[in-house]
């Protein structure tokens, strides 16, 4: 048999299981490991690149080891939650014989313990922005479930202004408190701003040459 034949031979094989049904809670666990590294490395290489280089001090190469370390890790941990969470869904519709609520939130609840439980700059960047999510998603679940009444109007208005206003009284006041990346883009926005020599460092560049390398 020659070798394109093999091949054929091959891809036939694999395309005849992936259309089994028996396979396909274990394929789709298989899939979403699959999704959970490409969506990660999607989402934080364009950020990390960013971030590295408006904020990170260093070497060219030692920048490049960043955002490669950061891409690698976001990708790996989404990678391995969606393996963690599908795995256990399945496991627990199989002994159980029916999909219940339960099963997601229990199945997320070990995941999110395995795999974004170390205290970490990603797994925290992870974590905060789903709880800002899901903040949002409750309060709009307890009107739809009558635990709280219909605003009048919305609050919106004064979501931003308190979010606003306590994260910059934060920052002034207790800057250790936020995370590292926030404050240094609030650094960036609100107290660099207050520096410069000349015309260079006013409009064109945010620090000068010499003192950044400094």
């Amino acid at each position: 048999m020659s070798g394109s034949e093999l091949l054929k031979t091959l891809l036939y094989t694999i395309n005849n299981v992936l259309q089994q049904e028996k396979y396909k809670a274990a394929l789709a666990v298989v899939k979403g490991f699959r999704n959970g590294a490409v969506y990660g490395a999607k989402i934080r290489a364009p950020h990390a690149l960013v971030m590295t280089f408006l904020f990170r001090s260093g070497s060219l190469k030692d920048k490049l080891k960043a955002i490669a370390k950061a891409t690698y890790t976001h990708s790996r941990n989404l990678a391995y939650f969606v393996f963690v969470y599908k795995g256990l869904q399945t496991l627990q519709e199989k002994i159980q014989g029916k999909t219940l609520q339960s099963h997601s939130f229990l199945a997320a609840c070990l995941g999110g313990w395995l795999v974004f439980g170390e205290n970490n700059n990603i797994n925290s960047q992870i974590n905060m922005y789903l709880l800002s999510r899901i903040l949002f998603a409750l309060s709009r679940l307890a009107v739809e479930k009558g635990y709280i009444p219909q605003p009048r109007k919305d609050p919106f208005p004064m979501f931003a202004t308190l979010v606003w206003g306590i994260v910059l009284w934060l920052f002034e006041y207790y800057p250790h408190t936020l995370q590292p990346s926030l404050q240094s883009s609030m650094n960036y926005l609100y107290h660099d701003s207050n520096v410069w020599h000349n015309i260079t460092d006013f409009l064109i560049y945010n620090k000068a040459k010499a003192a950044a390398a400094k």
